[in-house]
């Protein structure tokens, strides 16, 4: 089973960055003209890069070429704060744990990421919110296997999750705490009952690596 976990704000303190040319730090936002001032560069995944190729680009080049990783990203199992996300890359293997990231999409839990700060939280600042019509050339890393395929996710980032994986012929299940459960094509629901609102995708992985969920795979 593949295993989908949703990004997180919080990146570890010592989380690695893209840089320019010249060496200065490349943070990545949903919206740079809206972004504080800072010491770094602003930018969107998407945008030119001052060598040419966008960052998104340049960023694959980087985890293709074997280069002992001079910039010191993190895998992306290792960039977030978070215990979950390690534990759950122990759990079921790195080769079958993604991060879907409002920033770069579904990628693999061994791919090399920077910092950035972009979500899909309504109530994030207006540079780091990402909206439903921003233009993004989301990853989807995920193989086109037979290997059923399971999401933990707050709402916000389900619409990205089902897109990302149409093409996917495996079954799909995901958690919800909602009251009404949503009609996903393709994707089974399976209701997570808690009285959390934030992060309560935080106690679903708990309650999963407890083995107190199952998910309705045979």
């Amino acid at each position: 089973m593949i295993v989908v976990m949703q990004c997180a704000g919080r990146k570890q303190p010592h989380a690695g960055y893209m840089r320019t040319l010249d060496g200065q730090r490349v943070c990545f936002v949903a919206d740079p003209a809206k972004a504080p001032a800072g010491d770094c560069l602003y930018a969107r995944p998407d945008d030119p890069s001052d060598a040419g190729p966008t960052w998104r680009e340049l960023l694959v080049r980087y985890n293709e070429v074997e280069t002992g990783n001079p910039l010191s990203l993190l895998q992306a199992s290792a960039l977030y704060r978070n215990d979950a996300y390690q534990q759950l890359a122990d759990k079921v293997g790195i080769d079958r744990f993604y991060i879907l990231s409002a920033g770069w999409g579904l990628i693999a839990g061994s791919f090399l990421t920077p910092y950035y700060d972009i979500t899909f939280s309504a109530q994030a600042d207006a540079h780091k919110r990402r909206r439903k019509a921003d233009a993004y050339q989301d990853f989807c890393m995920l193989p086109d296997s037979s290997e059923p395929v399971l999401f933990f996710g707050s709402s916000e980032y389900v619409p990205l999750f089902a897109s990302l994986t149409a093409r996917i012929r495996a079954p799909r299940a995901l958690f919800s705490r909602s009251q009404i459960m949503p009609v996903l094509p393709g994707i089974s629901v399976i209701r997570f009952e808690t009285t959390r609102r934030t992060n309560w995708q935080y106690d679903c992985v708990n309650a999963y690596l407890a083995g107190q969920l199952e998910p309705p795979f045979a």
